[in-house]
């Protein structure tokens, strides 16, 4: 039996990673794998988590399952940080998944079961997972146009009339904030245009929500969310609490799903339960139950907000510093755009081929679509990368 299964294509990062590992020079910078470093290249646990763990270690009493969709209370806590008062509590179900994933995974389950001939409408480019999800699950998948790599910013009009293309039935993911890969991202004024669209046409929007916090703030990244929950019929929404909380190995993400009335929203809740059971049945629950911990501890949440913020200026600070050190070198704006991205990647728009040569000649590892990631840097490591970019001709 297991002589028919075929080799699959191996993860473009992961294979990265191993080579970044693998290469012993010792000026080595890592700018692809997608997790949040610090100036010392760690990846820290964030002081109000440990603070929640030391209580949960002693107030724990049972670690017998939860439930389907997970406690109440993480759905409650939430659904109160992404969407805020944008609509009634009671037109909102949720279930908890292991990580962003694992609520992405359920989302087009959930899509498809709605609607077996359910289209996906993604960007390009969009996170790489997403594509390989929905072509394991056999969904049809649509790119719309988003980033201009000419302006290494968004290719509105282009992206209008890609979406326009949509109907009833079909599901529109988008990224909440932050776009991974691009770093590019849309204004309230462009989101409100997006939601016209969803409108005429009819079809369902998905946002992905995974870097709240990591672009202009928790409130402002969490605006164009609750804008569009605000003004459709329904949506589903899939967050994850991996970086803005620093669990990533704890699985820690949820499903959401608004609905036009409160009686479809029990339905969804049903389906969504039905869906945890049928793939890992009780989602995990320790870093649920962080997260809701700090979220409804006033001290607490006053110091992961602090933190978070604080990790928020600092990439900000290693974006302006790589655009300055750009601008110096080649006497040019041509690299501006990377101090008005925002969350923890840029597309630079080089050549792979220029990608190619930053690893192979100065130790510097990249994705080969040019995509970096910001907080792979630190203060000294800026001007390498710079002087290297330079160096390759760009």
């Amino acid at each position: 039996m297991f002589g028919n299964l075929k080799t699959q294509p191996a993860d473009k990062i992961l294979m990265l990673m191993q080579l970044f590992k693998d290469d012993p020079r010792p000026t080595k910078i890592d700018l692809g794998v997608g997790v949040y470093k610090n100036a010392k290249g760690e990846t820290p646990i964030m002081r109000a988590v440990k603070a929640a763990e030391k209580q949960l270690w002693e107030q724990e009493t049972s670690k017998s399952y939860v439930a389907l969709a997970g406690d109440p209370g993480f759905a409650d806590a939430m659904i109160n940080l992404v969407l805020g008062n944008a609509v009634d509590r009671g037109n909102v179900s949720a279930a908890a998944t292991p990580g962003g994933t694992g609520a992405c995974r359920q989302a087009f389950e959930m899509a498809r079961m709605a609607n077996p001939d359910v289209r996906v409408f993604v960007s390009n480019p969009t996170w790489p997972n997403h594509l390989s999800i929905l072509k394991h699950l056999g969904i049809e998948t649509v790119t719309y146009r988003y980033f201009d790599n000419g302006t290494r910013g968004v290719d509105f009009e282009g992206m209008l009339e890609d979406l326009a293309q949509a109907k009833p039935g079909d599901l529109v993911l988008l990224h909440g904030c932050c776009h991974n890969p691009t770093g590019a991202n849309l204004n309230l004024a462009q989101w409100q245009a997006v939601v016209d669209v969803l409108l005429k046409t009819g079809a369902t929007p998905m946002i992905d929500i995974a870097y709240q916090g990591f672009g202009d703030g928790l409130e402002e990244d969490a605006a164009a969310t609750r804008l569009v929950a605000s003004s459709v019929p329904e949506m589903l929404i899939a967050a994850s609490c991996s970086k803005n909380f620093g669990v990533y190995r704890e699985r820690t993400g949820i499903l959401m799903a608004v609905t036009a009335d409160k009686g479809l929203s029990t339905l969804t809740q049903g389906t969504l339960a039905y869906l945890n059971r049928q793939n890992y049945s009780f989602p995990p629950d320790h870093g649920a139950r962080l997260v809701t911990m700090i979220l409804n501890d006033d001290a607490l949440r006053a110091d992961w907000a602090a933190e978070l913020e604080e990790v928020r200026l600092s990439m900000l600070g290693l974006r302006q510093q790589l655009a300055d050190e750009l601008r110096k070198l080649t006497g040019s704006d041509q690299f501006g755009f990377i101090a008005q991205h925002r969350g923890m990647f840029s597309r630079l728009g080089v050549s792979p081929e220029v990608v190619s040569q930053l690893r192979d000649d100065h130790a510097i590892y990249a994705v080969g679509d040019s995509r970096i990631n910001i907080a792979g840097l630190n203060k000294e490591t800026v001007p390498a990368l710079a002087k290297a970019l330079h160096k390759c001709g760009v």
